[in-house]
């Protein structure tokens, strides 16, 4: 039955998306989705379809590619690794070195402040360091 009513809902010419299952079918409908999000106005098949292949798209990459939750002091180093920054550069943020250090090696915690400032100073949703 769900085959059926995909299969009047899809697109004239173009097959029901079916679950992904390799890199290159996922670059399929990768493309075609790129290609819908570039037209002006959408049809409501075109939008149904367009929604469709997002979630599989999602499913497939959380499944394929997941991403390791990291802890605050993972983020916080690999924000500085990315950004070039030694613990000195920090001070600002963390009124003293000896903080910066103890932070960074898990002797401290972050506090509210710290989150704070750290979410501005890298343009950062402050959810990134819980």
């Amino acid at each position: 039955m769900h085959a059926t009513v995909l299969e009047k809902d899809t697109l004239s010419g173009v097959s029901a998306p079916k679950v992904i299952t390799s890199d290159e079918q996922n670059e399929r409908y990768i493309s075609v989705l790129l290609e819908l999000e570039r037209r002006d106005h959408l049809s409501t098949s075109e939008k149904n379809y367009a929604e469709l292949l997002t979630l599989l798209i999602e499913d497939y990459e959380e499944k394929r590619y997941p991403i390791k939750s990291a802890t605050p002091i993972e983020v916080l180093t690999e924000l500085m690794a990315s950004n070039n920054l030694k613990q000195k550069d920090l001070v600002p943020i963390f009124g003293a070195e000896s903080t910066v250090s103890a932070v960074l090696r898990g002797k401290r915690a972050l506090t509210k402040k710290h989150i704070e400032r750290l979410s501005k100073r890298f343009h950062v949703s402050p959810a990134l360091f819980f």
